[in-house]
C-alpha cells in the first residue's frame, strides 16, 4: 500500500496551495487566498502531525534491489501512485499537478533546523540561463539556438552548517630589499626574516551539500546564501518545490568544510604579515574546534540542457539568483582567437625585441589569454577557503614574532654599451 501524502490546501476552496517566491507566502491559484506560513502551519497542524507519523511501506520485490531505493506514494487530490526515490522529501504529482508534500520522509532522519525559501521565481531562472550564454566569444554559435532545456527543477538542498573556530599557528618567510645603483653596478640588498603569528579565526554557518545527487562544484560556487533570511524550518515552504533529504552524513562532510576554514585561517594570519616585498607559508598548524553542524535547506534552480547529445547542468542560488553552469568551447573560435592574438601580439613584441624573441612571447601570451577565456567557460568550482563566514570581529591575533634571519646582497653590472629596446 502506498504511503498517504499530505499537501496544503487553500482554507477557502480546498485548491492546492505554492509558495510563492516573490511574496513570500503560500498562494493559491484557484480563489487567489493567500496564507502565511503561521497560517498554513497552524491551520494543518493536526494533519502534519498524523502524517508524520505514518512510515512508507514495504517496497515491492518486483523491483529487485532497486527497491531498497524506491518510495511508493498517492498522490490525494487525484489518487494517482507516485514514485520517488529515498531521498525525495517533497514532490509534485505529475498527473494533475498538485503540489504534495511528503512529512514522512522526514521521520526517520534529523528534521531540518532552517530554511531560506525561494526568492527567485522560474521565469527568471530561465531568464537568467538565456542572458548566460551572451558575451562569451568561445561560445559555438549554434549552441544557443539548438540547445534544448530539458528540465527546470526547484529544489531545497540538503546542507551541513558549520560553526567553529580555528586556532592557527603559522611561519611565515619574509624578505625586505632594496636597490641602489652606482656607475657600475646595480646593487640588490636582500633582508630575510622569519615571521611567526598565531591567532584564533571564528566561522560561522560554513556550508556543505549533504545529497549526493548535487554536483559538489555546482552547490560551492552559487555560495553564498544571505542568512539574515534564513527562517525556522516549515514544511509550508515546501509545496511547488523538490527537497532532498540528506545521504551524505554531517560527518563525512565535515572534512570539507573544515579545509576551507583551515586556508582561510592561513590567510587570515598572513594578512597580518605587513612591511615584507614577499610573504611565503612555510608551515602551519591549524586546529579546527568545531561544534554540533545545523542542518538546513537552501533554495537551488537546476536547469539541464541538451546539445549534440551531451547534458549541460547549471545551478542558480534560488535566493540571490546567481548562475553558474559549464559551457562547451568551440576550437575553431579557439583557434582563431589565438591566430589573432598571436599576430598582435608578436608584431608588437617584435619592435621591441628580435624577431624569435618577439615570436615567442606573441605565442606564450596568446596561449595565456585563450586559456583564461577557456577557463571563464567553466564556473563550477569547489570553494577552497571559508572567508565569507569570518564574522566582522573573527579574528584575534594571540602571538606576533618577526625575526631577522640573514642578508644577502646582489650584485649586477651595468653595461652602458647596450642597445636601448629597438636599436640593433
Amino acid at each position: 500500500m502506498a504511503t498517504q501524502v499530505t499537501n496544503y490546501q487553500c482554507p477557502g476552496c480546498t485548491g492546492p496551495l505554492q509558495f510563492s517566491p516573490t511574496t513570500g507566502k503560500l498562494e493559491c491559484e484557484y480563489c487567489g487566498g493567500s496564507y502565511t506560513s503561521a497560517e498554513v502551519e497552524a491551520f494543518y497542524a493536526e494533519k502534519n502531525r498524523k502524517a508524520a507519523e505514518r512510515t512508507a511501506a514495504p517496497a515491492d520485490d518486483r523491483w529487485g534491489e532497486d527497491a531498497a531505493h524506491m518510495r511508493a506514494y498517492s498522490c490525494p487530490s487525484c489518487g494517482a501512485e507516485l514514485l520517488c526515490d529515498d531521498t525525495t522529501a517533497a514532490t509534485a504529482c505529475p498527473y494533475c499537478g498538485n503540489p504534495s508534500v511528503v512529512p514522512s520522509q522526514f521521520a526517520d532522519v534529523k528534521r531540518p533546523d532552517y530554511v531560506i525559501p525561494f526568492r527567485v521565481e522560474k521565469d527568471a531562472a530561465v531568464a537568467a540561463l538565456k542572458q548566460h550564454y551572451k558575451g562569451k566569444p568561445l561560445l559555438p554559435g549554434s549552441f544557443a539556438k539548438e540547445s534544448h532545456l530539458e528540465e527546470v527543477k526547484g529544489v531545497y538542498v540538503p546542507f551541513w552548517l558549520y560553526d567553529g573556530q580555528a586556532h592557527a599557528d603559522v611561519t611565515f618567510s619574509a624578505t625586505r630589499s632594496r636597490v641602489h645603483t652606482t656607475p657600475n653596478e646595480r646593487i640588490t640588498t636582500t633582508e630575510h626574516y622569519r615571521v611567526l603569528r598565531s591567532g584564533k579565526v571564528a566561522f560561522e554557518k560554513v556550508p556543505v551539500d549533504g545529497s549526493t545527487k548535487m554536483p559538489d562544484s555546482h552547490m560551492d560556487a552559487i555560495e553564498p546564501y544571505d542568512y539574515e533570511q534564513m527562517e525556522p524550518f516549515s514544511m509550508s515552504y515546501l509545496p511547488g518545490f523538490l527537497a532532498d533529504k540528506y545521504d551524505v552524513s554531517p560527518e563525512e562532510c565535515a572534512a570539507r568544510a573544515e579545509e576551507r576554514c583551515r586556508n582561510s585561517a592561513i590567510l587570515a594570519m598572513e594578512s597580518t604579515v605587513t612591511g615584507y616585498s614577499t610573504c611565503a607559508v612555510q608551515h602551519a598548524d591549524v586546529r579546527i574546534d568545531r561544534k554540533e553542524p545545523g542542518y538546513a535547506l537552501l533554495p537551488v534552480w537546476l536547469l539541464s540542457t541538451k546539445w549534440q547529445g551531451k547534458n549541460y547542468l547549471f545551478a542558480m542560488n534560488g535566493q540571490t539568483g546567481k548562475l553558474i553552469g559549464d559551457l562547451p568551447v568551440s576550437m575553431g573560435r579557439l583557434a582563431i582567437w589565438f591566430a589573432g592574438l598571436f599576430a598582435i601580439i608578436a608584431a608588437l613584441a617584435t619592435l621591441a625585441f628580435e624577431i624569435e624573441a618577439g615570436l615567442i612571447c606573441g605565442a606564450v601570451l596568446s596561449a595565456i589569454i585563450c586559456a583564461v577565456m577557456a577557463g571563464s567557460m567553466k564556473t563550477a568550482n569547489l570553494q577552497s577557503h571559508a572567508n565569507a563566514y569570518i564574522p566582522s570581529s573573527g579574528v584575534t591575533l594571540t602571538g606576533s614574532a618577526d625575526r631577522f634571519i640573514h642578508r644577502t646582497v646582489s650584485r649586477q653590472p651595468i653595461n652602458r654599451n647596450q642597445p636601448g629596446p629597438g636599436k640593433r
